[in-house]
């Protein structure tokens, strides 16, 4: 099978995103030469995002824009002190139901799910991430929106830029998330102060998508040559944290495909000091050294999928007065679909993370500074098997990832993670 082909067969998202390239740069022009008024340039972004979600999801599509309309309906009718409360409770139940109905038929009918629902589904969780973000906005007073009865064509400027943002093509199928107001002004400032021309930075990271989808093509035939179950435990480590990182580059590629397509749109440029060097990179869900160096689980967790991570934390870390780090990983359990393996992959998410802060405050104070360089060392071959084990869990979904880990011994790293935290806690206690 040839890499192209296997890219379409492994990964739709990644494809259509590069189908949709060519639209980002066109609007990128059209708008930085002012051949778009602003009404014109959230027309586009909103009616590409439509015909990318029929092309792609068909008559799933339906999911999407029954959320848009109930959430358009919800801001107009309802108080901006309580219209977060209405949005979040109707598209997470709206969301929850497709998320048990995919179970249903995998688990109980035994049928084949459509890819185009999978990614109706997908796209709906990124919308879930948008409506909410807007909600907590309205109830925070940081975006106002107004709207006169009597005069259609006010109406629809203040919904136009609200449904752009929640229909946007270059978000549509991937993050990174971007605050609504922050969307705003990008699209009001694109032919005021234009970024320069992302072509370069856009065909840098395609290149670097390039590269690690080859590596995970290698990876894959080399894991399909071995048998973790019939080697010494040291390589069934290596065989589970090369599946892992299989698993993960997949989320590497589709986050920086998806930088390129809000690029290619002339979005995300940070403005720094001037004589600076262009800096792309202000819509990005992280990259693979940034996360893959990290040496402590509660560091990889602020890093993996960043945009997320903050929703998360504004979402719930924040409101929560009790438990908030286990109520977050357990809210994105339920976000991801609450299959098995993301029950016992994100509850060992979260305990682990705990695990480390206590860990790490007790004993990095008593070491020196080479016994730290080594501590990190140690930190970090634990953090990538530790993370590993949770990848595999959430990942295969079902025991299938379980028995992995129990038959390899991967699944230890985090059970003794949590058990030297405990007795820590205890001799902190005993002190």
């Amino acid at each position: 099978m040839g890499l192209m082909s296997w890219f379409w067969e492994r990964h739709q998202f990644l494809m259509h995103q590069c189908f949709s390239l060519p639209f980002a740069f066109l609007f990128f022009f059209l708008a930085k030469r002012r051949y778009l008024s602003l009404t014109n340039r959230y027309l586009f972004v909103s009616v590409g995002g439509c015909v990318l979600a029929v092309v792609t999801m068909g008559v799933y599509s339906s999911l999407l824009f029954t959320s848009t309309f109930v959430f358009i309906l919800t801001v107009c009718s309802v108080d901006p002190s309580c219209v977060h409360a209405w949005v979040f409770g109707i598209q997470m139940l709206w969301q929850t139901f497709w998320h048990l109905l995919i179970q249903y038929r995998e688990y109980y009918l035994h049928e084949p799910v459509s890819i185009r629902l999978f990614l109706a589904v997908s796209s709906l969780m990124l919308l879930t991430q948008r409506v909410t973000s807007v909600s907590m906005d309205l109830q925070e007073k940081r975006v106002h929106l107004t709207f006169n009865a009597s005069s259609k064509r006010k109406a629809f400027v203040t919904l136009l830029p609200l449904i752009s943002y929640i229909l946007n093509f270059t978000t549509l199928l991937g993050g990174p998330l971007c605050s609504y107001s922050r969307f705003v002004s990008s699209m009001a400032g694109i032919n005021l102060n234009p970024p320069p021309n992302p072509l370069g930075v856009v065909v840098l990271k395609l290149m670097q998508v390039l590269l690690l989808e080859s590596v995970r093509f290698c990876l894959i035939h080399l894991l399909n040559t071995y048998d973790p179950s019939d080697s010494i435990t040291l390589y069934g480590f290596l065989w589970v944290w090369g599946l892992a990182m299989i698993l993960k580059i997949q989320y590497y590629s589709h986050w920086r495909i998806s930088e390129c397509l809000n690029n290619a749109a002339g979005f995300g440029f940070w403005v720094h000091s001037p004589g600076d060097s262009p800096d792309w990179s202000g819509l990005s869900d992280g990259d693979f050294w940034t996360v893959e160096s990290s040496s402590r689980m509660s560091e990889l967790a602020r890093r993996w999928n960043a945009t997320t991570a903050s929703w998360l934390r504004r979402l719930v870390y924040i409101r929560c007065k009790r438990f908030p780090l286990f109520m977050t990983f357990s809210f994105s359990m339920w976000w991801h679909g609450c299959h098995l393996g993301h029950i016992v992959g994100f509850l060992t998410w979260a305990a682990t993370v705990k695990a480390d802060y206590h860990v790490h405050s007790y004993l990095k104070p008593k070491l020196s500074s080479m016994w730290r360089k080594i501590y990190t060392c140690l930190g970090w071959i634990n953090t990538q098997m530790t993370i590993a084990s949770i990848v595999i869990a959430v990942e295969l979904r079902n025991m299938s990832g379980l028995r992995l880990l129990s038959t390899t011994y991967i699944g230890l790293f985090p059970i003794f993670n949590i058990i030297l935290a405990f007795l820590l806690l205890k001799l902190n206690t005993v002190q």
